[in-house]
């Protein structure tokens, strides 16, 4: 029984049990989280299972699964290294776990007062997560509304003739490219000219594929709701425990589509057959280049640093080990990311290369064709529990971040039941600007740029602090306020500004060897008369000020593959903002001495087992700060890179171990399907 477009009844019920048990957990863990500590943290109890779980959680959220399954549905699957390529990651990620646990802060803001004594810094960085977070919120809602509003899809019989044309276009437009990539037929200079019409039309958005019954704005309203009714009952234990559940449904969401889809092309053998066979190369085509792989993962070690939820995962833990076997949550990730590239596969031998308007619906789409009642409910509730983990995540860390770094500046003498009740509004306040950036987003790939870069500036600052004695404070104001004008504001509202939008200079196309000239500097070239086909050009989306600078200093942009100037836009905007910390540091006064002293006498200070043991440690570490200096590579060095321990080099060498297994999987079943 269909009772909302082509969703079932079955299907409703399973999303409301789901709904009702995230609830029902969140109010069971309201009574642990009495005091801040307890809300934020968990009272820094959770042991290693939880620690997977939140880790797990945390990084494998649907908005990777759709973002994959469209980048390799566009790209072949090479399109999974802007996700994939952290498999590399989690060597990394066995130490920064530790970092984040033996730095003994709450927030990630801490970090700029416990190391340079400026509360500037520390409500700068407060104030620009809360920015942060509206793009991460605004991208988990809108990934989980284009997997649900294609799983509600509106009858044919039901279409207004507005929506039938747009459909019926759309069609016109796949035939019309299939002619001519084709060759087999002579295309006339008519069918070309419609052909650059509909071109035109798709880039506007105005081309579709289905049409959906569900609107984005009450969606975001009732899902932000419900994620926000069980975190500000009960804070972090309430993310972890429901982290336990997600962590079931995310896997089972992410292994649904394989066999149905499989069954459906006719089996395995069917992807050699409707698949490109460059498609199923992992090194081979778009973004399967080494100097584009490195660049994403130079990228996102960058910006995974400033992270703002990484002091409230790996600080809960209630020791060093349970932080760093969090590692093992992110190796699942890798397997599931796998699944979501074949996934990605799969809807190409389903719908054919470009079969669908919107490559960002690919996930839908195929949970609509492939499942029946029931298991299209379950899918939806793993959307859901997967989106609210992250969301959950985020959420907590930014409200902790206001209350200690803002709100208790404001009011000093404020209570732990005032402060626990700020902490509530503000996580009420964060989800509802999270709704506003969804309603503002556009398409998947380019909010993954974003999301791989948008914490670049503080990313750079606190990798930068943790390992060099010479970074200043205004170092650090100077490299975020240039770096946060130079790749996230100019060029994202660049097309708002008519004259930089239309100027002849920016409206280039590539040059390089490639079948389909594409734009130099922006995400997409039209029209700016529409019903004109001899009209000149205007930029839309993102502008690239990176290759434009590149471009001014001898690097001829255009002649480069878009992977190519992609990586080099990457190496700009992780190497800028280092260049800048790295010039200012050593034209401005250090920091006090006896303060850098004590912070890194603390990051060398090993986390006690138990209470007892960790006050006797940070005792001693205050009295002598340099009793851990002899663990120092350079001893004399402003550098404060240590040597490894026993721990340290058995755990980095079993991760790069296991990543490389992973690696070697991918590879043979990819050789398996070609």
């Amino acid at each position: 029984m269909r009772i909302f477009g082509s969703l079932h009844l079955v299907d409703l019920l399973v999303v409301v049990a789901y709904l009702v048990a995230v609830i029902y957990i969140g109010k069971r863990a309201a009574k642990g989280a009495a005091s801040e500590e307890g809300f934020f943290l968990a009272g820094r109890s959770l042991g290693k299972l939880y620690q997977f779980f939140l880790n797990f959680g945390n990084a494998t959220e649907p908005q990777g699964a759709v973002s994959t399954a469209s980048l390799v549905f566009q790209r072949g699957v090479t399109g999974v290294w802007f996700t994939f390529q952290t498999v590399f990651m989690n060597p990394y990620f066995w130490f920064m776990n530790v970092w984040f646990r033996r730095v003994r802060l709450v927030t990630a803001a801490d970090l700029f007062e416990d190391r340079f004594g400026s509360r500037g810094l520390s409500r700068l960085y407060a104030l620009f997560q809360v920015m942060v977070a509206c793009v991460f919120l605004g991208f988990g809602n809108y990934v989980a509304y284009k997997i649900a509003s294609s799983l509600v899809v509106k009858p044919e019989i039901e279409w207004t003739s507005a929506e039938r044309s747009a459909v019926d276009d759309y069609r016109e437009l796949k035939g019309l490219e299939k002619q001519v990539s084709s060759g087999a037929v002579a295309v006339t200079e008519e069918a070309r000219a419609r052909l650059a019409t509909l071109r035109d039309r798709q880039a506007r958005g105005e081309l579709h594929s289905y049409i959906t019954l569900l609107r984005s704005l009450p969606f975001y309203l009732g899902f932000t709701l419900v994620v926000g009714a069980y975190i500000v009952l009960g804070g972090m234990a309430a993310a972890a425990v429901n982290e336990a559940l997600q962590s079931v449904l995310i896997i089972v969401f992410s292994v649904l589509l394989i066999p149905t889809g499989l069954a459906a092309i006719g089996g395995w053998g069917e992807l050699a057959n409707k698949v490109p066979g460059q498609m199923l190369d992992l090194f081979a085509g778009p973004g399967g280049s080494p100097a584009f792989i490195v660049a994403v993962l130079f990228i996102s070690i960058v910006q995974n640093g400033g992270l703002s939820h990484n002091m409230g995962i790996a600080g809960s833990a209630k020791n060093e080990f349970a932080a760093r076997m969090g590692v093992t949550g992110n190796y699942l990730k890798r397997f599931m990311i796998i699944l979501w590239a074949f996934a990605g596969l799969i809807g190409i031998a389903l719908f054919g290369v470009g079969g669908l308007a919107d490559p960002d619906i690919v996930w839908g789409a195929m949970s609509n064709r492939l499942l029946g009642p029931g298991l299209i409910g379950l899918m939806l509730a793993g959307v859901l529990a997967g989106t609210m983990s992250t969301l959950a995540a985020k959420a907590l860390a930014i409200s902790s971040l206001f209350v200690r770094n803002v709100y208790r500046y404001l009011r000093p003498e404020a209570t732990q039941d005032q402060g626990l009740t700020a902490a509530r509004w503000t996580i009420v306040v964060v989800l509802g600007l999270g709704v506003l950036s969804a309603e503002l987003m556009g398409d998947v790939e380019s909010i993954v740029k974003l999301v791989l870069t948008v914490n670049v500036p503080f990313g750079a600052a606190i990798l930068t602090g943790f390992f060099w004695r010479r970074l200043t404070a205004p170092a650090v104001w100077w490299s975020v306020s240039l770096t946060v004008l130079t790749i996230l504001v100019v060029p994202n509202i660049a097309t708002e500004i008519r004259s930089v939008r239309q100027a002849s200079e920016l409206a280039v196309m590539s040059t390089a060897a490639e079948a389909k000239p594409v734009p130099v500097y922006w995400k997409q070239l039209v029209r700016i008369n529409p019903g004109d086909p001899t009209s000149a050009l205007e930029g839309r989306g993102r502008f690239s000020l990176e290759c434009y600078l590149l471009g001014k200093v001898g690097l001829d942009v255009a002649k480069l593959a878009p992977q190519g100037r992609e990586a080099a836009t990457f190496y700009f905007d992780g190497l800028f903002p280092f260049m800048v910390l790295l010039l200012v540091s050593y034209l401005t006064r250090p920091t006090d001495k006896a303060r850098v002293d004590q912070f890194y006498g603390k990051m060398k200070t090993p986390v006690g087992d138990t209470p007892e043991l960790e006050a006797a440690a940070m005792e001693e570490t205050r009295r002598n700060p340099g009793r851990f200096d002899h663990t120092k590579l350079v001893r004399d060095s402003t550098w404060e890179f240590c040597k490894w321990d026993r721990v340290d080099t058995i755990g980095f060498l079993i991760c790069c171990a296991v990543s490389g297994a992973i690696i070697g999987i991918f590879v043979l079943l990819l050789k398996w399907a070609a």
